[in-house]
């Protein structure tokens, strides 16, 4: 793929989602990609992409973004300029010192989980109730909600295809029989569990939007409610008990066991506590 002029194009950027459709890339990193992409292509405002405006375009993003967000941002255009055969006009991210503990300001607890959720229930809300206690009681991503089906909950197990990767995923018995409950209210036999009003499978936007509409009534901090939070509180949770990291990648989907370590990073104060207990200061 040769473009003599090097100037990002609606058309150029097609052709490359096209690519990592037929690549298997998930429908949210697509959608991601695109975002960032398109967001360099108004930057750009039609003229040519060279190194100097690449490293520009950086240096206005960390202006704007946080690092993490900005090479995120960066990483799509790297993929793209890979894809065109420019990368010459590659720039390096931003380096990240790795943080030892999780943010304890936006770690939801459990507590504060198990507010939201009946305050779904006071609120006639029975559906975003389950949806709560079904991706913090299995740990899976809210995109793979949908592969929990009647015939899922009537299995107690799921099948979940992501990222080109299948596994089962099990439903604990008692996620089971409410679902059961619901479904039969509901009057429904097949497709997914949780739908909207015309029938279509509940995405991400839906569930974030009812989840924040919690925060005041469950008294919880709104930075801390959003469908992610609760795979950590699973992740935690299990790993607190297990102590088996390798089995937790193996459940949460990680191909990269790196990725699961963040989930089971341990909070400062947690630390300074053990610091403690060691008792190594003379007195």
């Amino acid at each position: 793929m040769r473009n003599t002029k090097k100037i990002l194009t609606p058309e150029l950027m097609e052709t490359y989602f096209l690519f990592l459709r037929e690549r298997e890339r998930a429908d949210n990193t697509i959608r991601k990609y695109r975002r960032d992409l398109t967001a360099l292509c108004r930057w750009l405002d039609g003229r040519h992409l060279t190194k100097e405006r690449m490293i520009e375009w950086k240096e206005c993003l960390t202006a704007s973004y946080a690092a993490v967000s900005v090479n995120s941002m960066l990483a799509a255009a790297q993929g793209f300029l890979r894809f065109m055969g420019w990368q010459d006009m590659s720039v390096r991210p931003l380096k990240i010192q790795k943080n030892m503990f999780r943010d304890e300001s936006r770690e939801l607890t459990r507590k504060e989980y198990i507010r939201l959720v009946e305050t779904s229930r006071r609120g006639k809300n029975e559906r975003l109730a389950l949806v709560l206690q079904s991706i913090c009681a299995t740990g899976i991503r809210v995109s793979e909600l949908s592969f929990i089906t009647v015939r899922a909950v009537r299995a107690g197990r799921a099948v979940i295809r992501n990222k080109g990767k299948w596994r089962t995923v099990f439903l604990p018995a008692k996620l089971c029989g409410r679902l059961k409950a619901y479904l039969r209210k509901e009057g429904r036999e097949e497709g997914s569990v949780f739908v909207t009003r015309t029938g279509r499978p509940l995405d991400r936007s839906n569930i974030w939007r009812e989840m924040k509409r919690l925060c005041e009534s469950a008294d919880v901090l709104p930075k801390k409610v959003f469908p992610h939070n609760l795979r950590h509180l699973f992740a935690r949770t299990y790993y607190s008990i297990e102590k088996d990291i390798s089995r937790l990648a193996d459940i949460l989907g990680h191909s990269d066991i790196g990725t699961t370590r963040i989930y089971t990073r341990e909070s400062g104060r947690i630390h300074a506590r053990q610091l403690e207990r060691m008792g190594l200061v003379i007195t």
